[in-house]
């Protein structure tokens, strides 16, 4: 399956406990715009509502080639496709005070999949110790001094 999208800022603010890919409910129109990349998972989450798996904040861009839609919204709230046991596991694990879900990253072979992951929230003190862990790796691999 080829990656079409990331969720860059996804890895910086939650420590990713867990992951799992989850299919998405999108019209035709949607599935040829991801296809050519035009989606942005910057800023996207994924509730519950009423028991459903629902992915809000998420933007997939109009088909430049679709003709009379006129009434398309972007930004809508589309359903996640998950097993009934998976659902539930979810539940519980969100829950918890300070974890969430949120989507890593598209990817779109024969289907459109999303991997999504379970993340607890960092302090900004756990940020700044991630970059200046990141710093010394890259300083080490380049051959320089630390």
């Amino acid at each position: 399956m080829k990656t079409i999208a990331h969720n860059r800022r996804a890895k910086y603010d939650y420590e990713i406990v867990d992951t799992l890919e989850a299919g998405i409910t999108l019209t035709g129109q949607e599935v040829k715009s991801c296809r050519m990349g035009n989606i942005n998972l910057g800023g996207s989450y994924v509730s519950l509502v009423s028991g459903k798996p629902v992915i809000k904040g998420m933007k997939i861009a109009r088909y430049a080639f679709a003709s009379n839609i006129d009434d398309y919204e972007p930004g809508r709230d589309r359903t996640l496709l998950l097993h009934k046991r998976e659902i539930e596991k979810l539940t519980g694990k969100l829950a918890e005070q300070g974890v969430s879900l949120v989507p890593l990253e598209a990817k779109a072979g024969k289907h459109i999949k999303l991997i999504l992951g379970l993340g607890k929230g960092k302090k900004r003190y756990d940020k700044r110790q991630d970059k200046k862990n990141k710093d010394v790796q890259r300083r080490l691999r380049d051959g320089r001094e630390v």
